[in-house]
């Protein structure tokens, strides 16, 4: 049997829409192996697809059909940690299981690149399957079916404080709301704070991320989706986080927070359980390893 744990993700962080994301050490774990039947089940009684719908076969059965070899059934226990449809990677965490661990079964004939072209084009962006699959903080665009990426390790300055609502807002929602034209200054806005992100987050240049993670191309639009959502943001700024945004396609909002203020979570705590009994903090860091693969 093939193990696969892929990490969760946070993707546009603020500015780098599309094109920037992170992981984060919370993961799903995936158990597969060939079967005669299609055996699909999770350890904690999550309700999962258990036919050919499952994302996990569907994407597995892609490889297969790639390598052309025939896929009879599988078996698949799924143990996930990551929310589902919270804006933290559940859905790329599943379409990189299945490929990693078709692949797998099959001796490896994908290399690494084209595992993260199909992901992506799977996906139809690289922001959430790259960092799963190579772990740290990665800048990627997909062209013509190919993904373009760098992985690059941030400085060991920051944690992440993810604020996790008990609602979830679905990526179609989310995508649907933004417009399908920005003016000219609005591209100019996010892209130069893009930019500033990254070469902050590499550096641990921390004054930089409040107005590194400034967005106006989907947050404004997602935010009204989001009961709340504009109000954890201020509050997670106020409690003393550098800067935060929605992760991925929310409503999960990410708080950026210096290593050296010690008592943030536990600050956050007391002050959502009080004032915003909906929202669960958790302390996150980067994972710097990405999905990994072994053999049960």
């Amino acid at each position: 049997m093939i193990q696969v744990r892929v990490p969760a993700t946070s993707a546009n962080m603020g500015s780098g829409y599309d094109s920037i994301g992170i992981a984060l050490n919370l993961y799903n774990t995936f158990y597969m192996e060939e079967s005669d039947t299609i055996d699909i089940s999770s350890t904690h009684g999550d309700d999962v697809p258990t036919d050919e719908s499952n994302l996990i076969y569907q994407c597995a059965k892609k490889i297969y059909d790639i390598c052309g070899k025939p896929l009879h059934g599988l078996k698949i226990v799924e143990d996930c940690a990551i929310p589902q449809t919270r804006g933290l990677g559940s859905s790329s965490a599943c379409t990189v299981a299945g490929i990693i661990g078709a692949n797998a079964m099959l001796g490896n004939p994908l290399d690494q690149q084209n595992i993260l072209d199909l992901a992506a084009t799977i996906e139809g962006h690289p922001d959430n399957s790259t960092p799963a699959i190579l772990g740290g903080f990665c800048a990627a665009l997909l062209e013509y079916g190919k993904v373009w990426s760098v992985r690059v390790p941030i400085a060991d300055k920051v944690d992440f404080v993810a604020f996790i609502p008990n609602f979830e807002l679905s990526t179609e929602k989310a995508r649907a709301a933004i417009p399908k034209t920005i003016p000219h200054h609005d591209a100019v806005f996010n892209l130069s704070r893009a930019a500033l992100l990254a070469g902050s987050l590499v550096t641990g240049d921390l004054k930089n991320i409040g107005v590194a993670v400034g967005d106006c191309l989907h947050q404004p639009y997602r935010f009204k989706l989001i009961p709340q959502g504009e109000e954890v943001v201020k509050s997670a700024q106020g409690l003393g986080a550098l800067g935060a945004f929605i992760s991925g396609a929310g409503p999960t909002i990410i708080a950026v927070v210096d290593k050296a203020d010690r008592t943030y979570f536990s600050r956050a705590q007391m002050y959502f359980a009080e004032r915003f009994p909906n929202w669960t903090p958790m302390l996150l860091d980067c994972d710097e390893v990405g999905a990994v693969v072994t053999q049960e």
